[in-house]
């Protein structure tokens, strides 16, 4: 048997934590899981004023623990002090439990954190988590395009989606990371035609066989590269005040978590400014502010930098396992299921930084670019629930379908208008405090 393979981007093997150096600490603002085995382990310990700390800081997940969307890894989670930090965390910044009894009581996250370790028919697909702000400057900062960015290594183990064979597997694989790098598209026509893709693969037999796989992606393949939707996609109008809705409603979630952190607050600040957030401030107006903010600071310096936006995508499509559904997944889960909760990340993430563009203007780099990615990601991807509750916020808005991903994804000039007169702040649970950042 040959052996399987491990597929990453090579921003997974270049990150190297820069410890001390880094401006975030990772064992605050989040629930950090616990796996079932070094549970077990830790419970052996014998008493001692760190087993004291540990049985009183670790608790078994539950329904509503925050862990539970970790799958195998969430069996419990460490629960946060009162200044949201991990308690086994010193006064001098080191981890209690790495300091007297070593990596291997540590739990799985906190050994490999920020790397996160898929499997995919047969191989392991690395991604990494962007809370942390040396993860996106190495993952997202890199311009080497994806081809030239996942070598194939050798490792053990073997396992694969339930009913899909490891090639039908890789096939799928490739063709979306593909079409992501396919530059000969916008990237908002890519993410159009990848729910596409995801519709087509849909309407495959239970298990998508081989055959009918071979020939949809065929199929498919053939109508990219002669350009046969593009018409209809130019043709598609354009709905921005829906768009910054579903933005600001998607960046209001969870905003009622005790969690939360400044720096996230200070990042849904610069958002809202960026965007022209005010006393007085409707929809029709904070959609004026939006698409000035894309259109004079935002595409310029993404056009400059298109790597950025694809590096996402392709880490995120690892992270979440698309469109098969990782651990924490709709166990009822399709593609297109799967695409829409895609998009809500993307659409989330393009979204605050447009607002934060907007901020800063001509000023707007790849430092701010880091930190709110960070802080942000921190907040939502750190939270197993907030892709059900996405999802649940996109089929409310209608928002499931193609032409709800082009009301999120296009952004080209219209004149629609829509006025909303409610405050803004109990309609999208967005605060109305100082500016800063």
């Amino acid at each position: 048997m040959a052996k399987p393979t491990v597929v990453a981007p090579t921003f997974t093997d270049n990150f190297r934590c820069i410890g001390s150096a880094c401006e975030e600490n990772c064992c605050r603002g989040w629930s950090v899981p616990v796996n079932r085995s070094a549970y077990v382990k830790l419970q052996t310990l014998p008493a001692s004023p760190l087993r004291t700390l540990i049985d009183s800081s670790i608790v078994l997940a539950s329904s509503d623990s925050g862990t539970e969307g970790f799958g195998t890894e969430g069996f419990a989670k460490i629960r946060m002090n009162d200044a949201n930090v991990c308690p086994m965390v010193t006064s001098e910044g080191l981890c209690q439990i790495h300091a007297q009894l070593g990596s291997d009581y540590l739990p799985n996250v906190c050994a490999t954190y920020p790397r996160i370790q898929r499997s995919l028919g047969g191989a392991e697909q690395n991604a990494l988590a962007l809370s942390c702000p040396e993860a996106v400057r190495v993952a997202l900062l890199n311009p080497i395009a994806w081809k030239q960015a996942i070598p194939v290594l050798q490792t053990a183990g073997d396992s694969k989606p339930e009913n899909l064979s490891s090639s039908s597997a890789w096939a799928i694989r490739t063709a979306v990371l593909e079409l992501i790098t396919n530059r000969n598209y916008p990237l908002w026509q890519r993410l159009l035609l990848l729910g596409v893709l995801c519709q087509k693969l849909d309407a495959l037999s239970s298990g998508w066989p081989q055959s009918e796989l071979t020939e949809c992606l065929r199929t498919f393949d053939s109508a990219i590269a002669t350009g046969t939707w593009q018409p209809a996609l130019e043709g598609l109008p354009v709905d921005l005040s829906s768009q910054v809705d579903a933005v600001l409603r998607l960046a209001g979630l969870m905003l009622q978590k005790s969690n939360v952190t400044s720096a996230f607050v200070e990042c849904i600040n610069a958002f809202t400014a960026g965007i022209g957030n005010s006393p007085t401030a409707t929809l029709e107006t904070l959609t004026e502010g939006y698409r000035a903010a894309h259109d004079n600071y935002f595409a310029p310096f993404f056009a400059r930098h298109p790597h950025i936006l694809e590096n996402y995508l392709i880490n995120t499509i690892l992270r979440l396992q698309f469109p098969f559904g990782g651990e924490g997944a709709a166990r009822e889960t399709s593609a297109s299921r799967e695409f829409t909760t895609l998009l809500a990340h993307f659409a989330l993430t393009r979204g605050l930084l447009v607002g934060v563009a907007g901020f800063h203007q001509e000023n707007f780099s790849a430092d701010h670019l880091v930190h709110a990615l960070a802080t942000s990601s921190k907040h939502f991807d750190h939270h197993p629930e907030f892709p059900a509750m996405a999802f649940a916020l996109m089929v409310e808005r209608r928002l499931d379908g193609l032409n709800g991903a082009a009301i999120l994804v296009k952004n080209q000039r219209s004149d629609s208008r829509v006025a909303q007169t409610n405050p803004l702040s109990s309609i999208y649970n967005i605060p109305r405090t100082a500016m800063s950042y």
